[in-house]
């Protein structure tokens, strides 16, 4: 680890839990309301000005949404991955699975759902299986468009990312 360790992220990062422990990581989140993975592809260079230790890739929801093929999107998140590698050939990365609202029809559906799973594997990642599980779906816990989680929601969408970012980042003494 570098003397000013790094934690990127496109979205928010629950840096609540990590700053209780008082562990040494600085969090920047890179993300932007809206964005899709051709954006993010776009703003890459940019993000990684600054050196990454651990690298959360959660893009792709807006796609979904957005009925964008699954082959471009897979493209986008793989060159954002390759540009992460070749830049901080050290850094731990973790994919963010997402899935896309069923009335893009059950092929679309299920060929989205599976670019998360595939790229992670392909590219040694760690992975969160579904970013908003528990949450998608639950009226409660999105604002009335369905679709963004509220204050809750978001609570429990930083549990989801938690559980898989503690062990890497989690000091090598065992806490």
């Amino acid at each position: 680890m570098t003397a000013s360790r790094r934690a990127t992220a496109w979205k928010t990062l629950p840096t609540a839990s990590q700053d209780s422990l008082g562990w040494d990581w600085e969090v920047v989140n890179a993300g932007l309301s809206g964005e899709t993975s051709a954006g993010g592809d776009g703003r890459i260079d940019w993000v990684l000005q600054q050196p990454v230790d651990v690298f959360v890739l959660e893009l792709g929801a807006n796609d979904g949404l957005r009925g964008i093929p699954v082959e471009e999107t897979a493209r986008n998140l793989q060159s954002i991955i390759d540009k992460v590698r070749k830049a901080n050939p050290d850094a731990r990365l973790v994919m963010a699975g997402m899935q896309a609202p069923p009335n893009m029809g059950s092929d679309f559906t299920v060929r989205f759902r599976r670019i998360f799973p595939e790229l992670a594997a392909r590219n040694g990642m760690v992975s969160i299986p579904f970013l908003l599980e528990g949450v998608a779906g639950e009226p409660a816990l999105n604002q009335p468009d369905g679709i963004h989680p509220t204050p809750e929601g978001h609570r429990l969408v930083a549990e989801n990312v938690w559980k898989v970012l503690r062990p890497l980042i989690a000091p090598a003494k065992g806490l």
